[in-house]
């Protein structure tokens, strides 16, 4: 006899074990569920992992800079995941397929088009924790940025447009549904947010000694993916379910 904690963890993964090699990520909400737990788990595991690694207690400039240290698999695995698991998933219409898709593409691009060195120099003794040089060029910094804000933007389009649909009119809709959608608007617009305070720190309207000295960017892109997580994660019926 199963225990009812593992029948309802079976049921919250959608665990099959009766069909013979069954897949277990076959379904909109297994994707909703990991792609949660991937954004909110990400600047977690990579803060944790380079202080356990170098004793590193403040972020870094942006998770992005995390390419560029010993938690760089972790950056890059858990981002591919996310985007792999955004291009695969289709979503209830061809416009949600359509966005879900592009972001993941654009997530794709944030990983192999990495950003500025961590390190001014190879092996640079002040940052023992940059253990990956690669030469500069301004092209791919730039297009890594453009994709950053892409995906950014495409997150905050899902959640306040796509996630908050319903087939019932407004007056017929569940409480439970309600719920759902204020939270998928403050997701998207903490989204917007940390995108629009991002884009006035590269163009100076914050002070760049301010804007760098509180590690804004690292602050803002963790907003946006802590914003993504939770509302992929009531997207999957975590929470507020009918």
């Amino acid at each position: 006899m199963e225990s009812q904690t593992i029948k309802k963890l079976n049921q919250s993964l959608n665990l099959n074990y009766e069909k013979d090699n069954g897949i277990w990520i076959k379904s909109g909400k297994s994707l909703r569920k990991l792609d949660g737990i991937l954004g909110i788990g990400l600047p977690v595991i990579l803060l944790l992992f380079t202080y356990l690694n170098f004793g590193l207690k403040a972020p870094l400039n942006s998770i992005s800079h995390y390419y560029y240290t010993n938690a760089g698999t972790v950056f890059t695995t858990i981002l591919s995941l996310i985007a792999v698991f955004l291009i695969v998933y289709s979503g209830y219409e061809f416009i949600d397929f359509v966005i879900s898709t592009l972001a993941g593409l654009f997530a794709l691009l944030v990983v192999l088009l990495p950003t500025g060195n961590l390190a001014d120099v190879c092996c640079d003794p002040a940052r023992e924790y940059a253990v990956v040089y690669i030469n500069g060029n301004e092209l791919r910094e730039n297009f890594h940025l453009i994709s950053a804000a892409i995906f950014i933007l495409l997150l905050a389009f899902m959640s306040i447009f796509i996630f908050t649909k319903s087939k019932y009119p407004i007056h017929k809709r569940e409480k439970q549904k309600i719920t759902r959608n204020r939270i998928y608007r403050v997701c998207g617009v903490l989204i917007l947010i940390s995108l629009l305070i991002m884009l006035a720190g590269f163009n100076n309207i914050i002070p760049r000694d301010i804007y760098l000295d509180n590690k804004l960017t690292f602050w803002m892109e963790t907003l946006a993916v802590e914003s993504f997580g939770v509302s992929w994660l009531i997207k999957g019926g975590i929470l507020f379910r009918d």
